[in-house]
């Protein structure tokens, strides 16, 4: 399991993150309560949140509002590459407190490894564009994390306004795929309709049975179902325990199934998951 040094010394576990909130840096009042919202990790957006007349103004925030401090990990995603804002923004995220930094558009393995060694902090990597999924692989070995940015993803493919998760199926398995073979956290895109509560609860379900480790919210309303979502249900809990003391080596029954060892570890990550 990747673990990732941030500010202070404290080391942060990604994998345990079920909620990434992506809030304006322009938003005072929003940032002012995000402290309080109980999300895992806080994004301070210099990106697509923020016109183009308030990016130097929200650069300036993001900083001074890393600075405190946070009873969460902060992170900010910072303009893409070959932006008027992007080298600017790499240089403000390298001063700050940041616990992490976002790439916006990562599509390859080379520019994701040079914006780490220049912002000199684990970088969150958005899988945003074809090809950033067919580089997702190289770029997960340059990264602390993938996220996939699906409304970019969408685009990027020309799919559809209304265009659902069907025709975006297989990228965000392979995002998932990617992040696994190089051993770090994955997280799901952004769900858009604010007030169908029950659709981002099924779809956050679905996203952790994809494998995912957590959601991107783009509203604080959406922390606590994320959590529901993604955590284990009592039942799956006392399942894992039961099936980690039942097992004595080997292949064996339990109950009506045939397991062995590779059961016993997938119950482990799902019991270490329910106690962080």
């Amino acid at each position: 399991m990747v673990q990732s040094e941030a500010k202070n010394d404290r080391s942060i576990d990604l994998f345990a993150v079920r909620s990434l909130l992506f809030l304006p840096a322009s938003n005072p009042r929003a940032i002012a309560k995000a402290t309080a919202a109980g999300a895992d990790l806080v994004i301070l957006d210099l990106e697509d949140a923020v016109k183009p007349d308030d990016k130097d103004s929200a650069r300036k925030a993001a900083v001074e509002a890393v600075s405190t401090d946070w009873s969460m990990p902060v992170a900010i995603r910072v303009n893409g590459v070959g932006t008027e804002w992007h080298s600017l923004d790499i240089d403000a995220v390298a001063r700050s407190r940041a616990d992490f930094a976002v790439l916006p558009r990562a599509a390859s393995a080379h520019l994701t490894h040079d914006f780490a060694e220049a912002v000199g902090k684990p970088v969150l990597a958005m899988i945003e564009t074809a090809a950033g999924v067919l580089a997702a692989a190289e770029i997960g070995s340059a990264s602390a994390g993938l996220i996939a940015g699906t409304n970019d993803l969408r685009a990027d493919l020309c799919l559809p306004l209304d265009a659902g998760r069907e025709p975006i199926s297989t990228a965000l398995q392979l995002i998932l795929l990617a992040a696994r073979a190089a051993g770090v956290a994955a997280f799901d895109g952004v769900f858009n309709n604010l007030e169908d509560g029950p659709s981002f609860h099924k779809e956050a379900e679905e996203g952790r049975r994809l494998g995912f480790d957590g959601k991107s919210l783009i509203h604080p309303n959406q922390i606590e179902p994320c959590h529901r979502a993604f955590a284990p249900s009592d039942a799956e809990v006392e399942r894992a325990k039961a099936l980690v003391d039942a097992f004595k080596g080997g292949a064996e029954r339990f109950g009506n199934e045939m397991i062995e060892r590779m059961h016993v570890e997938a119950a482990q990550r799902l019991l270490a998951r329910a106690n962080a």
